[in-house]
């Protein structure tokens, strides 16, 4: 069952600027970017059953990421370096029910180009004070595979912290649980 609640508009959440970079609502000039990444058998290695195979399905995930943003006024950004066009990745939180209760689930995926230089944790702790700012009744998780030491850093990073009594099975394997205070 998933409780979703009234749509939240005016939160100037299109786009985020952090010290260097700038996370902006996806568009069909991401196609290409979010294709590329979700095809990336390493990107996605944690997550396998988030691997699309064609361009078809990326266009369908841009549909559904901008429905979301059409729905709630927010959801996943792509991000970018202030002094550069190409895109580094993607972040941000989309509602979704978890144990009859209605929470962000904070999302981050970047090119193995990007990482080890911080713009995840910069990306994920934008997306959390976005949250807390703007929903701050609503808890932001973060759901991470035990073996994905970097995407736990990331989590508490962002200022999440772990939760061992939200733990579950997941789809591709066991669901670490890092929530905000919120």
């Amino acid at each position: 069952m998933t409780v979703e609640p009234a749509p939240t508009r005016g939160t100037g959440a299109e786009e985020i600027r952090t010290g260097r970079l700038v996370l902006r609502r996806p568009g069909p000039e991401d196609l290409d970017a979010i294709f590329a990444l979700h095809t990336d058998p390493e990107a996605c290695a944690h997550n396998p059953s988030d691997l699309l195979e064609t361009r078809e399905e990326a266009e369908l995930l841009l549909l559904r990421w901008s429905r979301w943003w059409d729905q709630y006024g927010f959801g996943y950004w792509t991000i970018r370096r202030q002094d550069s066009p190409e895109p580094l990745g993607f972040c941000g939180v989309k509602v979704v029910g978890y144990r009859r209760r209605t929470v962000l689930n904070l999302f981050y995926r970047l090119f193995p180009s990007a990482w080890g230089a911080g713009y995840a944790s910069e990306a994920a702790a934008a997306a959390v004070d976005w949250a807390r700012t703007h929903r701050p009744d609503d808890l932001v998780i973060a759901r991470v595979r035990p073996e994905n030491v970097a995407s736990q850093r990331v989590a508490l990073r962002a200022g999440l912290v772990r939760a061992e009594e939200f733990d579950i099975p997941g789809e591709d394997g066991a669901d670490w649980f890092y929530v905000s205070d919120g």
